[in-house]
């Protein structure tokens, strides 16, 4: 029989012992292209993933199970590939930032400038200059024209497209964007670790993503695998695809393209995991509800098939997502008393998975309620902010739990720190449920993983607990040639009792039947105020208030960045921040602890931003050598600020009996590298979060952080301004400014249309209409609105509209955005300094979201132990009453606006806590007050009563 070409492996079975052998023993000559920190790391399973796309010349699917590295195999395989990249990463939002890091951690060739992350869908500027462009599923909508043409255009010839069962559907949007771009493609590699989530039809896409008509049309597919028959509702007939047919058939033809090796094959050495199922009984109060729906539902299924029409199945549909919303609120409170059982297991790190958003915000609470910290992963999270939060569990050990939605967090985050996972809700499909299943239970594990399923009697559960299995059966058929099951044994009896005996949960707690206790009264507040409590002695609540932010400091080493980036938790402060990392930067900050820091503030860097009367350098006591302002150290001799000689000798001998201990490579044993490894990484820490990162966002190579900030800030000077932000009417100006002196013609620019202005016309209120003012050169392109040049050319055939051509890069939208929109100017400063205020470096983001998932009767005992307490009573009551990020930090300029610092870059905005941030506004307005008194005097120079005069 001919070979066929695409397939070199794929021929008779009794040749593949022969191919097998030789494949073995060339493996690791096959590898050798690949970097060598990459090529050692792979798992043998692995490589001969990376050979089996190879062998097909980069088109195939990597169906491996979840948590068996598939991204680190199609790193290697786009790196074979790389002279013709450019290279497209297909990615769900959510995953954006960790292939980002995967791609720098294992091609370390890669500069910042060759990766780029599509923002929005306009940002198409370095689609054709970057070397690898990592785009999400959430971009490709039918609004997102400009981005879909500039994808055309470009014809990447390899592609990588992770979680690829997001194309199960033939008509959905994505599906239909992004098959031209892998047909297209070279090479293409697909990788998921659910195929087909429920049943063969969702296998269509992809297989015809990769090889066009292999498997027939879709019809003949449907036909053969799906087991199509036409079913009628009411008169209508209409195809039903959703069954399953021939699976031995479709499993050995998916065999030729696509490799799937399953944990229990290849990881023999990874511990089990452990299902356990645990039914319980529901209180006949919180099942009444859920009776009455059953009783409709059998009533609705009575109708027989003859009957039935498209509104009559529509109806049991709504039905059914009623009764699982229903049953998720019904099931809460026993599931709230479960997870306070396992957190009282202190060395216990788990996760909860669950779907609707009152089981999320019941899990939540217990944490809450037992003061543990944890993180919680929804919708509402932003991409960029899920990866910090998966960083802090897996490194703190203090984060007990995370609070997970099944659909947000359940793929390609790796939870490896958590030994149990809960189930507080099913999902509709198997594919879901063993996603979720392996954020824990994935290579890096080293416990068994017990995953506990919390079923509820008398519910929706059982039935799509049956359905799972039924569904994991075909699926399990398809893709592994066997059948399969969630097995899963039944929990002790000890559980049971305790889940059916649990308490009710009531969501959205009424706020009127509880006003008196949950917020602060006038009385309270008036005792804070009583002379008398000066002379008395500090309760420890007080002191613990005052202290609070040394503690923080102090434990934590004053390390600048925000490394519990929405990180929970109301607890006391954290036992695992007294263990000392072992990392260089957090030693070496340990070292000059109590040299550096003074004060309650822990941080040299937050006490000069507090001094207004600091001067530009300042002179060393020890050598005379004249330092810049920012230094802690004499950059000469080492001498930190202020210390007498006499401390030198002592100070300089403990640093260097500290580094001893430390496992250095041999180059920095060498005392004067040592020198200038300390010197970096102080100069570093000393810079504040936001300057590090700009310096990191550059990807300059430098030597001196200082030097560089300073270099990068000449670089971003703007004109100094006194207006906050840019409006639509100085837009208009500059547009109009444009056109005067260069010719052209001005348009107005909305989403939904675009006409254009006479000069004459110009003389309504550009404030009042919707849209933009734009200028427009004599050839007829429009010109950016925040630098004034061309924008995005767009082609005759181009079906973007004007909108999409208001800016000529992302980086001027970014700059414009900033200057213009305070909601984008506090995402862009929270997605660096997380929230946590730089004056006194509380996380004030931490304590809004603990106060906001709190339940409203425990708000004012949580907020009466925080520094946020000495707030005006009517500012507490409010933020009881209807929390806001707002009202727990802002974003502050550093130099004000009153002085020129309007419209600024992001180097001069700083967060801070409600509390600094109004102590910062009434020294400024004193300050303003005082300016304007010398103003007026200096004008009267000969009356001095104008100095006098209150303003």
């Amino acid at each position: 029989r001919n070979r066929d070409p695409d397939f070199p492996f794929a021929t008779e079975k009794h040749e593949l012992p022969v191919l097998v052998t030789s494949f073995l023993s060339n493996i690791d000559a096959k590898l050798l292209f690949l970097p060598e920190k990459l090529r050692e790391r792979l798992l043998p399973f692995q490589k001969k993933g990376i050979v089996f796309a190879l062998e097909r010349s980069g088109r195939c699917m990597i169906a491996d199970e979840m948590g068996l590295g598939k991204t680190i195999q199609a790193i290697a395989i786009s790196y074979y590939y790389k002279k013709e990249w450019p290279l497209l990463i297909v990615v769900p939002s959510s995953l954006r930032y960790p292939w980002t890091e995967e791609m720098e951690k294992w091609i370390p060739e890669l500069c910042p400038d060759d990766l780029s992350i599509i923002q929005n869908k306009t940002d198409i500027g370095r689609i054709s200059t970057s070397k690898v462009i990592v785009l999400g599923y959430g971009l490709l909508t039918t609004n997102a024209q400009t981005l879909i043409d500039a994808l055309y255009k470009q014809n990447f010839k390899v592609v990588v497209v992770d979680e690829s069962h997001y194309m199960k559907s033939r008509n959905a949007t994505r599906s239909k964007i992004l098959l031209p771009v892998v047909q297209k493609a070279v090479r293409a590699i697909l990788l998921t670790g659910t195929p087909a989530l429920g049943r063969p039809e969702e296998l269509f896409m992809q297989i015809e993503a990769l090889f066009p008509r292999r498997f027939g049309t879709w019809s003949e597919y449907a036909k053969k695998y799906c087991n199509a028959r036409v079913r009628f509702f009411g008169k209508r007939a209409q195809w039903d695809c959703r069954g399953a047919s021939n699976l031995d058939e479709l499993h050995q033809l998916l065999s030729n393209i696509m490799i799937r090796r399953l944990k229990n094959e290849v990881l023999t050495q990874l511990p089990p995991k452990i299902r356990q199922r645990i039914p319980f009984d529901l209180p006949d109060a919180a099942a009444k509800e859920l009776n009455a729906s059953f009783e409709d539902w059998e009533k609705l299924m009575r109708t027989s098939d003859s009957d039935a029409t498209e509104s009559h199945f529509v109806q049991i549909m709504g039905l059914i997502t009623h009764m699982y919303k229903q049953t998720a609120i019904a099931k809460a409170g026993a599931v709230k008393d479960y997870i306070k059982m396992m957190l009282e297991n202190d060395k216990l790190k788990f996760l909860v998975f669950a779907h609707h958003l009152t089981m999320l915000q019941a899990c939540t609470e217990a944490a809450i309620e037992n003061k543990a910290r944890y993180i919680r992963i929804d919708g509402s999270v932003p991409s960029a902010e899920r990866i910090h939060l998966v960083h802090q569990f897996q490194k703190d050990p203090d984060t007990r739990v995370a609070i997970l939605s099944i659909q947000a967090a359940g793929q390609g985050l790796t939870f490896t720190a958590a030994t149990h996972v809960v189930f507080a809700e099913l999902y509709w499909d198997p594919g879901h449920i063993k996603q979720a299943e392996d954020r824990a239970h994935r290579i890096g594990q080293y416990s068994s993983v017990n995953v506990h399923y919390l079923i509820a009697k008398g519910t929706l559960d059982p039935l799509m607990w049956a359905m799972l299995n039924r569904k994991a059966r075909v699926t399990g058929s398809t893709l592994n040639g066997k059948k399969e099951k969630l097995r899963a044994e039944e929990g002790d009896k000890e559980k049971w009792d305790f889940l059916s005996f649990a308490e009710t949960w009531t969501p959205n707690e009424s706020l009127e039947e509880i006003k008196n206790e949950v917020l602060f009264s006038h009385f309270e507040k008036e005792k804070q105020r009583d002379i008398r409590s000066f002379f008395s002695p500090k309760s420890s609540t007080e002191k613990k208030r005052k202290i609070s932010s040394y503690a923080i400091c102090h434990e934590n080493g004053c390390e600048r960045e925000a490394k519990r980036p929405r990180s929970l938790g109301v607890a006391t402060q954290s036992s695992s921040s007294k263990k000392m990392s072992k990392s260089l930067t957090e030693k070496t900050n340990s070292l000059f602890t109590e040299e550096i820091n003074q004060g309650p503030s822990g941080s040299s860097l937050c006490k000069s931003s507090k001094s207004s009367a600091l001067d530009n350098v300042w002179c060393c006591t020890v050598c005379t050598y004249t330092n810049n302002e920012l230094l802690p150290y004499c950059e000469m001799c080492d001498c930190p600020r202020n210390d007498d000689v006499k401390n030198l000798k002592t100070l300089v001998t403990s640093r260097f009996n500290s580094f001893n201990q430390i496992d250095l490579p041999e180059s920095f044993q060498q005392k004067q590298n040592r020198f200038l490894i300390l010197r970096f990484v102080r100069e570093w820490s000393n810079l504040t979060t936001m300057k590090q990162k700009i310096i990191r966002k550059s990807g300059q190579i430098f030597q001196s952080p200082i030097l560089v900030a300073e270099e990068l800030s000449q670089q971003q000077a703007r004109p100094s301004s006194t207006k906050r932000y840019m409006t639509k009417e100085d837009v208009a100006v500059a547009s109009l400014s444009k056109v005067n002196s260069s010719g052209g013609s001005v348009r107005m620019v909305s989403k939904e249309a675009t006409f254009y202005l006479k000069i004459a016309e110009v003389v309504e209120d550009p404030s009042v209409k919707k849209g933009y003012m734009q200028a427009v050169d004599n050839k007829g392109n429009p010109l950016c609105l925040n630098c004034q040049h061309p924008t995005v050319q767009l082609d005759q055939h181009c079906k973007s509209t004007d909108w999409d051509t208001r800016f000529c890069s992302h980086a001027c939208q970014e700059d414009f955005l900033i200057r213009s929109s305070n909601s984008y100017l506090r995402t862009k400063v929270f997605e660096i300094e997380r929230g946590i205020c730089q004056l006194c470096k509380q996380n004030a983001q931490e304590l809004y979201l603990s106060i906001r998932d709190a339940p409203k009767s425990q708000r004012k005992k949580l907020l009466d132990s925080t520094w946020m307490s000495q707030l005006p009573l009517r500012q507490l009551n409010e933020i009881i009453t209807n929390p806001t990020e707002g009202q727990f930090w802002q974003v502050d300029h550093i130099k004000p606006v009153y002085s020129g610092g309007g419209q600024c870059s992001l180097e001069n905005l700083q967060t801070l806590c409600t509390v600094c941030h109004k102590e910062r506004t009434a020294k400024q307005a004193k300050e303003r007050s005082q300016m304007k008194r010398h103003s007026l005097a200096s004008k009267y120079g000969s009356d001095i009563t104008k100095f006098f005069v209150k303003m």
